[in-house]
């Protein structure tokens, strides 16, 4: 699988160079990706992201700093994906339009979510494993199902957390 044209930062770790395919896209500084992730052309890695390995991002995504990103996730950008025009031809980039996808700042995407394009994954939102984000996610907030739909919100898991392990001797 290749490396072409994408730019790497510094201290980008490639866990297996062989096994990914890189092209025309831009990596943060620290970032880590595993085997068998492929970037497409345009898309923004952050700093000091992970992303995880059989993951797929493709044209129209900006995943900013810190951001976690499982394994298996399918990141999609056609939202009526067809073979073919309304002549019958097969598609081409000019029979649809690009949609940009972004990943806030420490977002957490699970393993095997998709994301559909279009939407905003807000910042340290988690986003639970197999879910499938058809709408924005709001900052701090934890989704998951089929659609995702919000079910709490990470400050509060944070401070249950917290609570509980104060208690402890």
């Amino acid at each position: 699988m290749p490396i072409v044209d994408a730019m790497l930062a510094k201290d980008v770790v490639l866990f297996q160079p062989s096994l990914v395919n890189l092209y025309g896209c831009r990596v943060g500084e620290g970032t880590k990706i595993g085997a068998f992730v492929e970037i497409q052309r345009g898309v923004l890695v952050g700093a000091r992201c992970k992303i995880s390995s059989h993951t797929f991002i493709c044209e129209g995504v900006v995943i900013e700093d810190e951001v976690f990103v499982g394994h298996g996730v399918m990141f999609t950008n056609d939202r009526m994906p067809r073979a073919t025009n309304a002549q019958g031809s097969l598609q081409t980039a000019a029979d649809w339009a690009l949609e940009t996808t972004r990943v806030k700042r420490a977002a957490s995407i699970g393993t095997n979510a998709t994301i559909v394009p279009g939407v905003t994954i807000g910042e340290r939102a988690m986003v639970g494993a197999g879910a499938v984000v058809t709408k924005d996610v709001p900052d701090y907030a934890i989704v998951a199902g089929v659609p995702a739909r919000v079910i709490g919100d990470i400050r509060m898991q944070r401070r249950a957390l917290l609570s509980a392990n104060s208690g402890r001797a």
